[in-house]
């Protein structure tokens, strides 16, 4: 019968490449995981780690086991939690990872309030703009937001928001901005994550599709929202941001929406979590938890 107690120190090991740093994350120490990983190998009847005084290397049984045990690992601490949730409530640990704009302005006072309806459940919050891998990172769910690529992970629809080109009143004043034709040719700060960040399909007054490209080469990019909106904020050019993320500079009049006649294609927002015949009850829970909110 495989232990999973020694099947996670494995993993830990595996994931640090480290004896020690396994040892001190899971508040053991090294002599204990070493123990362990010596025993989980004579078990199986494998060698699961090559050792040297420099690194840890996987063997290719290893490499083997690893991926099957994240899984069956992760599937074994679902069932408990369910378990446990059926009977007490929500318990154990509710990984999750956001972008950090969103997650500090919408997820995480929602995590907050969920913690207090669930006072058994430990909640890690991520803050992260990278799409981290949900299995080998073990996060319970991820909260994306535009269009989704990956089909590894199943998705749940959230709710929608709206993009909208912006800019600085002082900016403005230099620059004329009146048609799409003038928008296209306009300094554009660019959000280089997207797959096609100069080409955008719009919807003019009528509800007609118009194909959108900007036409000069820009000079800023960011990796993130928030740093779009500080190029915006410093008269950097043009941003096409999320509504939600610049209502507040907007209403105070720090940036204007430009043609407002135009709408941009609606964006999602994703509760993306790891594709696996079972959804754990705390991500099941959450998922309507926020539904609930932001809607």
């Amino acid at each position: 019968m495989l232990n999973l107690h020694r099947t996670a120190m494995f993993i830990a090991v595996a994931d640090t490449g480290s004896f020690t740093t396994a040892a001190e994350a899971m508040g053991l120490t090294k002599a204990v995981v070493s123990f362990n990983i010596r025993q989980l190998e004579e078990e199986l009847g494998v060698t699961l780690l090559l050792r040297s005084t420099r690194r840890l290397t996987l063997t290719e049984a290893g490499r083997l086991f690893h991926q099957r045990s994240v899984r069956l690992l992760r599937e074994a601490e679902q069932l408990q939690d369910d378990v446990r949730a059926n009977h007490t409530g929500l318990t154990g640990d509710f990984r999750i990872t956001t972008t950090p704009e969103y997650g500090t302005q919408v997820v995480v006072p929602l995590l907050a309030e969920f913690s207090q309806q669930h006072p058994d459940l430990r909640v890690r919050h991520v803050s992260s703009s990278l799409h981290a891998d949900l299995i080998s990172e073990r996060f319970d769910v991820a909260i994306r937001l535009g269009t989704l690529a990956d089909s590894r992970y199943r998705a749940a629809l959230i709710t929608t928001f709206n993009i909208v080109p912006v800019a600085t009143p002082g900016w403005l004043v230099n620059h004329r901005v009146e048609s799409l034709e003038q928008l296209a040719e306009a300094d554009w700060i660019i959000h280089e994550r997207l797959a096609s960040p100069l080409r955008w399909q719009v919807k003019d007054a009528d509800e007609r599709p118009v194909s959108f490209e900007i036409k000069h080469a820009p000079r800023l990019y960011a990796d993130s929202a928030q740093v779009l909106m500080a190029f915006a904020l410093a008269g950097g050019g043009v941003a096409l941001l999320p509504e939600w993320l610049v209502r507040n500079a907007l209403d105070a009049g720090d940036l204007v929406s430009l043609l407002p006649e135009y709408t941009f294609a609606q964006q999602g927002i994703y509760a993306v979590y790891p594709d696996a015949r079972h959804v754990p009850a705390k991500v099941r829970t959450f998922i309507d938890f926020m539904r609930a909110r932001v809607n």
